[in-house]
């Protein structure tokens, strides 16, 4: 038997003790805790816009404060699943405080985050921002942009191209102009002086052509391939053209999207466990921060980054009623329309172009490169530009070219008189003939411009600030696994789950301040 030291002392401990007064979770609960911040910025938002969601008719509800206290500190502390948030509302004490004890199902917590946030969560998200701007904890007119990638909830071998989809409009369009070609060579008669147009065609164009065809070759004696091409034409390419419309419906000017969440994209995505840049569906997030606070989100369908400036900085300006007065990105943004659109709004923008970072070290080799069109001298007078042997090349053409976003462009080509027998013409310029220049004038002028504010001792410093603010945000979103696991499908849906995850964010970091 083994001898007891009569000479420690313990604690007493009785767990079926009974309370005369029980202990409050008020008192259980630290000054300094997230739970705290969540309650007091959460208690001075405007709820407006979520109760219009609500009906007079019924039971009572529960409060969205509460539900939406509880989501956001979820969030915070990495629990998505609203079952798992109904676990910890009846266990866990920072979640029974915020709760005030009151225990809505996972149901509840579902309805409330799928339902009455869709389409409020931004201007709840914006309140926050303004608040954590009044205590003076962010700036919202001096932001910081980047992008990333987040995985879709989807399957990524179920998906749709539209390059595929217009490959198959194409060969329908084809084999229909065969067919009936076919068909005027052995019905002259019937057909001569008819003429159809088969580009592009509606499933009714495919059917009255179908039906033209085999009353002209009626008594005809037609191949009897064609006879059954014609029939297969008729009974599958007007079902096949029907459901090539829905795809195309579906993707509105995207070049992919899966069949198990028709609103993500097939993007690239950089943290592939794979490490070699596997296309998966997924959506784009755009981020602008300030002190490592997010003041601005947007969530796109397309890949590039290019594309999503504009939309996202409309999204800055509807939630607080004007631009703002500097934004610092990285290469990802500096395209000719993304310049103009900041320039005409006002903005001082800090945004690199693609070909930055090599000319700081094309500069630092001290090498010249004379492909760099910086290195050729321009005549303005006479609209010419001078290689580096001395000889002119002059204008040859303008182009105007239109981008995906409706954007004009323009393009004018210089060439040079003769290239033959020239000693730099290895290094001047590729392939034979007379080296041809492409320039984009306006282009040209806002690099300049960006060049000069990005090498500025400003530009230096807002480039080492971009790295420091928003990298870590980002390093935040891409290790939350639990938010990609539990996002639900659909643009929509994403856009909820990223606005929560967004408005925890902002919540965590104030209560460390």
């Amino acid at each position: 038997m083994q001898k007891q030291d009569t000479n420690i002392v313990f604690k007493d401990y009785d767990n079926n003790q009974l309370m005369l007064l029980p202990q409050s979770l008020e008192e259980l609960l630290p000054l300094s805790h997230p739970a705290r911040t969540v309650n007091s910025i959460i208690d001075r938002i405007n709820m407006g816009s979520i109760l219009d969601h609500y009906s007079t008719l019924g039971a009572s509800s529960y409060h969205p404060k509460m539900l939406m206290k509880v989501l956001i500190y979820g969030y915070l502390d990495n629990c998505f699943s609203s079952r798992k948030i109904e676990k910890s509302i009846k266990e866990s004490v920072p979640f029974m405080w915020l709760a005030g004890m009151q225990r809505p199902d996972h149901n509840t917590i579902n309805r409330f985050r799928s339902a009455k946030l869709n389409g409020v969560i931004r201007e709840v998200f914006s309140q926050v921002v303004l608040l954590l701007h009044d205590e003076g904890l962010l700036d919202i007119k001096d932001i910081y942009t980047d992008g990333t990638k987040i995985e879709a909830n989807a399957n990524r071998y179920t998906f749709v191209w539209g390059n595929t989809i217009k490959t198959n409009k194409e060969k329908i369009s084809s084999q229909l102009q065969q067919l009936w070609d076919y068909a005027k060579k052995i019905a002259t008669e019937e057909l001569e002086d008819q003429s159809e147009d088969f580009k592009n065609p509606s499933p009714e164009k495919v059917i009255q052509t179908v039906d033209k065809i085999n009353k002209a070759l009626e008594g005809k004696k037609a191949d009897k391939k064609v006879r059954q091409k014609l029939n297969y034409a008729k009974r599958n390419w007007p079902e096949k053209l029907q459901e090539y419309a829905k795809k195309e419906e579906i993707l509105q000017g995207r070049n992919s999207f899966s069949k198990t969440d028709e609103g993500s994209t097939f993007m690239r995505m950089k943290e592939d466990h794979m490490k070699n840049g596997q296309l998966k569906p997924g959506y784009n997030l755009q981020l602008s921060t300030s002190k490592q606070f997010v003041v601005n989100y947007s969530v796109h369908q397309n890949p590039g980054d290019t594309i999503t400036l504009k939309p996202h900085l409309e999204a800055y300006k509807s939630m607080f009623r004007h631009h703002p007065d500097t934004v610092t990105a990285d290469a990802g943004y500096g395209s000719e329309e993304n310049y103009d659109y900041l320039e005409k709004n006002g903005v001082d923008a800090y945004v690199k172009f693609n070909t930055f970072h090599k000319e700081l070290r094309d500069k630092k080799k001290r090498k010249k490169t004379f492909t760099l069109l910086e290195n050729l001298h321009y005549n303005q007078e006479d609209d010419t530009y001078t290689c580096p042997i001395g000889q002119k090349m002059t204008q040859i053409n303008q182009v105007h070219r239109k981008t995906s976003t409706g954007y004009v462009q323009q393009y004018t080509y210089y060439m040079a008189r003769n290239c033959q027998g020239c000693p730099l013409a290895g290094s001047c310029k590729k392939g034979a003939g007379n080296k041809i220049l492409k320039i984009n004038r306006k282009l040209e002028e806002y690099r300049n411009k960006a060049r000069a504010k990005l090498t500025s001792e400003t530009g230096i410093q807002k480039r080492k600030q971009r790295a420091t603010d928003v990298e870590p945000v980002f390093g935040h979103f891409k290790q939350n696994k639990g938010l990609k696991r539990y996002a639900l499908r659909g643009l929509e849906k994403v856009e909820i789950e990223t606005g929560l995850a967004v408005i925890a964010h902002n919540l965590e970091k104030a209560s460390r301040k």
